[in-house]
């Protein structure tokens, strides 16, 4: 055998050589693995093309040379995106004789005008790979640029000019206009522009920059069953202040002005906008950008913002007298809060070229210096205002509080209102059948799973890390641990001896946590107390597990995900049978899933995967055979193979569990290290 094997190395080695090396040249790159650029050939990353070209023209805008876009999705499936703005230099570079400044930023990656700080102060494209991937992945583009009283025109394919730059004619406009189609090749025949998604798109960067004017048109043909207008204007004077009003939609707010501002950041290193509010009732919610990219995954401008709120109320409590506001914690201010920041900084770090979350360390202290004064001013402006928000938030703070000491209350009763975990985003109905609460790990796949929830009957629990062991630890550590008294005080309805299920705030309790692991681990640990401490929730049928996926799977147009290893490699042999190029992402945790994906695959009812919950004697009372059982029927007290098995995995005595694991060494067959 090792003779054999042998022998095969030798075959592969002499054939591997100098002839196997590839050198991809110009933008193949960018065809090749377009995952790396856009982050894969999905829905999302077709729309992620338009946010490029966009982000070109809001950076001539902020730079205040344009006042006008015009972004038109027209009948063929094209989109048409124009500024009058400098327009790109078309004369021809010198370190490329004979090709002008246009044709090298289309053509050529990390090119363009954004490196020096000299062109634009600020600006979204930072890597010069956005015009140039944009255009890669079409197959047909076409640029137009009004510049010192000559109309230019040039178009391209795939990445390649099919003419040369043209002079059309003479011209009184100025600025660029590109028109691009996206190629099927690479996102299928199937995906389209979703045309309220664009017209969202447009409307957020009128709000994130007040002095620009936005024009939105589509094509009549493109709107069955939309509810957007053909032709709209976006024009916001008071910017994110206009923004956050029409999010609220007249909602009742705690103070009856929003805390809003703008203004320098320290340092001359950049400008910021803000607006907070928090809501009476329903949600809040945090939107967040960097030189008018949205930043989803947050970062380090909202710790900023964050750390100067916390700091700004529990420094106004100490002025006033008021000595519990000692007990404030960020969460506390934030939870419930409706916030919107927008900051414009020189050369931003970002977490990958999609820039979903800003990782530049010296925003923190910026946001945090810039706005703590105003929100200090804000405060005190209005005593009264200021006095009743900061007995909102200690009455949430002592809420979470008194958790510790096992006060739990039940969903509404009709003389007063219940106070929730400030971490908790609530469904809106309030009936229990017919919802569900999702507990997830942590913050940030607490953030996806909110904005890709359905709000009237999915509620959304994020659990920081790994909770207790409730099983090895005692009644005083359980009381005493901030996550366990949340997520008792989220259902609603008491644990040990004083659980009550029909006092469940909702219908499912699905557990939700990533695909490897360290979440199964925290999976099996939230089984374990809801074992210990709400068994007749699982006798009942009520919990149960999500299955999101581990991987990602892409090739012309057709996207399907992949639960574990031997999923893929069994999707690799059946859907992409014969496809020798398949983008695969492996998602390191449901936090770095787009919220409509992680809504496609684990969160909507139509197309999701759900695992109940059930105890050896429960499932012949559930009917649980080849298929899922009706949640009702009797049951029978104890379960002695189950508690012995909880005890022997999860108790105090670790010799049990080593013995355990002797006795099944022989089953295991892969371990990942």
């Amino acid at each position: 055998m090792a003779d054999l094997f042998n022998a095969k190395k030798a075959d592969k080695a002499d054939t591997y050589d100098a002839t196997d090396i590839e050198v991809l040249e110009g933008l193949e790159p960018v065809r090749r693995r377009p995952g790396m650029y856009i982050g894969g050939t999905d829905e999302r990353a077709l729309h992620h093309l338009v946010s490029e070209i966009l982000d070109n023209s809001m950076d001539e805008a902020v730079a205040g040379y344009a006042s006008r876009i015009h972004i038109t999705l027209n009948e063929n499936g094209s989109v048409t995106i124009s500024d009058n703005g400098r327009g790109i230099p078309v004369d021809n570079h010198p370190k490329y004789p004979g090709k002008s400044a246009l044709e090298v930023i289309l053509t050529t990656l990390h090119s363009g005008g954004k490196f020096s700080g000299k062109v634009y102060q600020t600006s979204g494209g930072l890597h010069g790979v956005g015009s140039s991937v944009v255009n890669a992945l079409s197959d047909l583009m076409i640029v137009e640029v009004s510049r010192g009283g000559i109309l230019y025109r040039q178009e391209y394919s795939r990445g390649l000019p099919q003419t040369k730059l043209e002079k059309k004619g003479k011209t009184t406009e100025q600025g660029t206009s590109v028109n691009f189609h996206a190629d099927p090749e690479i996102f299928g025949d199937k995906l389209q522009f979703k045309p309220t998604w664009i017209y969202q798109m447009a409307r957020s960067k009128a709000y994130l920059f007040r002095g620009v004017e936005i024009h939105w048109a589509c094509a009549p043909s493109l709107l069955d069953g939309e509810k957007i207008p053909a032709t709209d204007v976006f024009k916001f004077p008071k910017g994110l202040l206009d923004f956050l009003e029409a999010s609220l939609e007249k909602r009742a707010t705690l103070t009856p002005k929003a805390f809003y501002g703008h203004g320098k950041l320290p340092e001359d290193a950049g400008q910021v906008e803000f607006a907070v509010a928090w809501p009476e009732e329903g949600d809040g919610f945090t939107h967040s950008y960097c030189n008018t990219i949205p930043t989803p995954m947050g970062g380090t401008h909202e710790q900023g913002l964050r750390n100067a709120l916390s700091r700004g109320l529990k420094g106004y409590a100490e002025l006033i007298g008021n000595k519990k506001g000692a007990i404030i914690t960020t969460d506390d201010i934030m939870g419930g809060a409706a916030m919107l920041l927008s900051v414009f900084i020189r050369e931003p770090q970002f977490q990958g070229q999609t820039k979903d979350r800003l990782s530049t360390n010296e925003a923190t202290r910026w946001v945090e210096t810039a706005i703590k004064d105003h929100f200090d001013h804000w405060l005190t402006a209005d005593p009264a205002a200021a006095r009743n928000l900061l007995e909102e938030i200690i009455a949430r703070a002592e809420e979470r509080q008194r958790r510790k000491d096992d006060k739990l209350m039940s969903r509404k009763s009709a003389t007063r209102k219940l106070r929730l975990p400030g971490k908790l985003a609530d469904c809106s109905r309030s009936d229990a059948e017919g919802t569900e609460i999702f507990i997830v790990e942590g913050d940030s796949a607490g953030g996806s799973a909110k904005q890709g929830r359905n709000r009237e009957t999915q509620a959304i629990l994020p659990l920081r890390g790994k909770i207790l062991n409730v099983v090895s630890a005692t009644n005083d550590k359980m009381r005493a641990n901030l996550e366990i008294q949340d997520l008792i005080l989220a259902l609603g309805c008491g644990s040990g001896k004083d659980f009550k299920l029909e006092n469940l705030r909702y219908e499912k309790v699905i557990i939700m946590t990533d695909a490897d692991v360290d979440g199964a681990h925290i999976a099996a640990l939230l089984v374990t107390f809801f074992y210990t401490q709400m068994r007749p929730m699982i006798e009942k049928g009520q919990l149960y597990l999500a299955l999101p996926p581990l991987y990602r799977l892409s090739a012309g147009g057709n996207t399907v995900y992949a639960r574990n290893d031997e999923h893929k490699e069994e999707l690799m042999k059946t859907v992409f049978k014969g496809k020798s190029k398949v983008d695969t992402s492996r998602f390191k945790g449901l936090g770095e899933m787009p919220a409509s994906q992680l809504k496609e695959t684990t969160m909507n009812p139509a197309s999701r995967t759900l695992v109940r919950v059930a105890l050896p004697h429960a499932m012949e009372a559930l009917g649980i055979t080849a298929e899922l059982a009706k949640s009702d029927g009797e049951f029978k007290d104890g379960n002695a193979e189950v508690d012995d098995l909880v005890e022997r995995l999860m108790g105090r005595n670790p010799e049990a569990r080593f013995l355990f694991i002797q006795e099944r060494a022989e089953f295991v067959q892969d371990i990942d290290i």
